[in-house]
């Protein structure tokens, strides 16, 4: 297919909806399975590596450095190569971990790669629709067509059902900064949560935010990752990184004066809530929705990513679901688990068309 005839041709073979790191993993893995790149077109608004290059810059990561290092190395549509790299990833020890921000990096470089491969379409997909076996893609000025679409769409922070307290954004509370700008010394703080984010959280308002209080809502007792040679159990509940190292001195071993934590039952919240100055929710993630028409919900099964003919979900949004060999279902979140995900299913996304 010519230049010009690409750039006018509004119907493709494959459609990838989101350009964070899932969405990254699609394109490549798509053209590592032979699918033409000029039968891919990539859609997102700013091409930026979603919000795990936009928002949670500041954020420690949980993952090791070395499973990002695999991850770029997994394509060869990435053309990353750690020989020639100068990327500050690389000079970093790859059982440790890193902010966020450091392993964005090379996916921003990653992401111009494939650009310049698919047709890239810089907008927000507002809906779909199945019609004569192909998904229409209606953006905001223009339709594009395919037959099957992937959607790696994202998801975003769920938010307090309180609205007699002031909520301080997720994306606000994970960056140190912009956290300590938003208190001050005679602020009572709530932390729902004893995940990942909150511990990260926590550890931020008692050592670099003045504030007089800090109540940590819980539900279960902390659940930490311990590391075996061929696997992980808890991999993706239990706290890893600088949150685990944090939590086992300050909330397993002696809590800091100004911490109070609080079972999160229904009688205690409504008891302690309202002797708060302002609250953070750090429970977790609700997918991003594009209205799909004849669609109530956009239902997936966990296993193979399939949503409808044609239509298939991936990444944080639609996690895969996994059963350790204890018998405990985790939904897998991660970059390397993306792309082991893809490496399995999408094998049945390429027959399983619309």
């Amino acid at each position: 297919m010519d230049v010009e005839r690409k750039m006018n041709n509004s119907s493709f073979e494959w459609a990838v909806i989101g350009a964070g790191p899932a969405g990254i993993a699609a394109i490549g893995k798509l053209i590592e399975k032979g699918v033409n790149a000029e039968n891919i077109t990539w859609i997102d608004p700013e091409f930026k590596v979603g919000d795990f290059g936009t928002r949670w810059q500041k954020v420690s990561s949980n993952t090791r450095v070395g499973l990002f290092l695999k991850f770029f190395e997994a394509c060869e549509a990435f053309q990353y190569d750690p020989a020639t790299s100068d990327f500050a990833i690389q000079q970093l020890a790859p059982e440790k971990t890193c902010l966020l921000d450091v392993a964005a990096e090379p996916l921003r470089w990653i992401t111009e790669n494939l650009k310049n491969k698919v047709h890239a379409i810089r907008g927000k997909a507002q809906q779909l629709k199945l019609s004569n076996r192909q998904w229409e893609i209606l953006l905001a000025n223009k339709t594009v067509y395919a037959k099957n679409v992937i959607l790696a769409t994202g998801a975003e922070p769920k938010s307090l059902l309180f609205p007699s307290v002031e909520e301080i954004h997720l994306a606000t509370a994970l960056d140190p900064d912009k956290l300590a700008a938003s208190c001050s010394e005679t602020d009572v703080i709530a932390v729902f949560g004893s995940s990942h984010s909150a511990m990260l959280i926590l550890r931020t308002l008692l050592e670099k935010c003045q504030v007089k209080k800090v109540i940590n809502f819980y539900l279960s007792p902390l659940r930490y990752a311990v590391y075996f040679d061929d696997w992980i159990l808890f991999d993706d509940t239990g706290l890893k990184g600088m949150a685990a190292d944090w939590a086992r001195i300050n909330i397993n071993g002696k809590l800091p004066t100004k911490l109070e934590r609080i079972i999160a039952h229904e009688e205690n919240i409504r008891l302690t809530l309202p002797l708060c100055d302002k609250a953070i929710y750090a429970v977790g993630f609700q997918k991003r929705l594009i209205p799909v028409e004849g669609m109530h919900s956009l239902e997936y099964n966990d296993r193979s990513g399939i949503i409808a003919p044609g239509l298939f979900g991936l990444g944080i949004a639609f996690p895969e679901a996994k059963i350790d060999r204890y018998g405990t279902l985790e939904y897998r979140v991660g970059l390397w688990k993306f792309m082991e995900y893809l490496n399995h299913v999408m094998p049945i996304w390429l027959k399983y068309g619309a």
